[in-house]
C-alpha cells in the first residue's frame, strides 16, 4: 500500500507539471481561476505528502520541493513561449504549500502515515 500512495503523489506532480507545461490547459472562465488553480493543485499536492510523512524534516523537504518546482515551472513557462510567467503564479503556489501543510496539521489523519 505504501508504493502504491506514493506513486499517487508522484502522480499528482507530474499532473502538475503538465498542466504547467502545456500549450492549452483546461481553463475555467472565471476571473482569477488559475491563481485558485495553483493554491489547489499545489495545496493538494502538499496535504498528500504531508499527511504520508509526519516528522518535520521530510515535510520541510517536500515543501521547499514543490515551491521550488512552482517557481521553476513557471521560468520554464516563459522560456517555452507560448504560456505566460507570472510572479502572482509563484506566490499561489507557496500559499498553496503552506495552506496544504496547515491542513495536514489540523487534520492529522486523514491518510495512514508512512513510516519515514
Amino acid at each position: 500500500m505504501r508504493r502504491a500512495y506514493i506513486a499517487v503523489g508522484w502522480l499528482l506532480v507530474a499532473a502538475i507539471a503538465w498542466l504547467s507545461l502545456t500549450p492549452s490547459p483546461p481553463t475555467i472562465d472565471v476571473e482569477q481561476s488559475d491563481k485558485a488553480g495553483h493554491l489547489f493543485a499545489y495545496g493538494l499536492v502538499m496535504f498528500w505528502f504531508a499527511q504520508l510523512y509526519a516528522a518535520r524534516a521530510p515535510r520541510i523537504a517536500y515543501a521547499a520541493l514543490f515551491i521550488a518546482m512552482g517557481v521553476g515551472l513557471e521560468f520554464m513557462q516563459r522560456w517555452l513561449g507560448y504560456r505566460t510567467f507570472e510572479v502572482f503564479d509563484m506566490f499561489a503556489d507557496s500559499a498553496g504549500v503552506l495552506l496544504g501543510w496547515a491542513l495536514a496539521l489540523a487534520f492529522p489523519k486523514s491518510l495512514p502515515r508512512l513510516s519515514r
